[in-house]
């Protein structure tokens, strides 16, 4: 690997705020030691402290404090050389994805082990920094797969509680990087593990609560369609209008009448 730059334990107040719609032009590693938010696709997603995250270069980067917080991390921008980028897609460390750790004490150390032997005038330090590097790999792939293959039982409570605040308010504003944040998952195993344990991915059972729940205040209220449509977290009607009738059958409006004709006629 060819290093750019490396920092340890940088600190920044809580106007901290990067936006590079391009990236930087290399790979970027972070090892974030508080909360942060990252937009991901056009969408904020606040992850907490012991969270790794690694943008493939191109990517763009958008990341800030959080309000009231300092912004604490440890990175390195780099370059893979030669077959490296197939070396680290078969260690199958998160990218492009937030991951919460267990432990980042270690990565830590690697990251200011790289940052002295980078300043250093060492005879062997290249081999040395590239050796911190992939330990440092190595030991962010075992923390996610270690965490990916709990029991399943210690796996199954975090699930249902994920499942039951989708449930109890589908109107929100729910998703899979903030599922995968809450336990403590990368986006691929949680989702998974969700389909694991529920017959059904963690989109699919969202999209199922909203049209349960619409179902319900068509047949129960006299709001319009449109507004039913925003209570079940839809801000497009006409999309919530495709999802009802390619669940349901028939449009929402149809829905209510035949509701309201069973009524009339029981």
């Amino acid at each position: 690997m060819i290093l750019h730059h490396v920092g340890y334990n940088h600190r920044h107040d809580a106007d901290f705020q990067i936006e590079r719609p391009d990236g930087t032009g290399d790979c970027l590693l972070l090892i974030l030691k508080s909360p942060a938010i990252f937009t991901l696709d056009g969408r904020d997603v606040t992850v907490g402290e012991n969270t790794f995250f690694f943008y493939p270069k191109g990517m763009p980067q958008y990341y800030r404090a959080v309000p009231q917080h300092e912004f604490v991390n440890d990175f390195i921008h780099f370059d893979f050389e030669g077959d490296e980028p197939e070396w680290f897609s078969l260690k199958y460390v998160p990218v492009a994805e937030p991951a919460k750790l267990r432990s980042i004490e270690f990565l830590s150390f690697c990251i200011k082990a790289i940052a002295d032997e980078n300043s250093s005038a060492h005879l062997h330090k290249e081999d040395s920094i590239s050796h911190y590097f992939w330990l440092l790999c190595n030991k962010v792939s075992e923390q996610v797969h270690e965490q990916s293959i709990i029991p399943p039982g210690a796996r199954y409570e975090p699930m249902l509680i994920i499942r039951n605040k989708i449930y109890n308010a589908p109107y929100l504003e729910w998703s899979v990087n903030w599922a995968a944040h809450e336990t403590c998952m990368s986006r691929s195993a949680f989702q998974h593990h969700y389909k694991e344990q529920f017959g059904v991915t963690f989109i699919q059972d969202l999209i199922l609560s909203r049209i349960s729940h619409a179902k319900m205040l068509l047949r129960t209220t006299n709001m319009s369609i449109q507004d039913v449509a925003l209570q079940c977290g839809y801000r497009s009607y006409e999309h919530f209008a495709r999802q009802f009738r390619r669940h349901c059958g028939i449009a929402p409006t149809d829905f209510r009448s035949t509701k309201q004709d069973e009524k009339e006629n029981t």
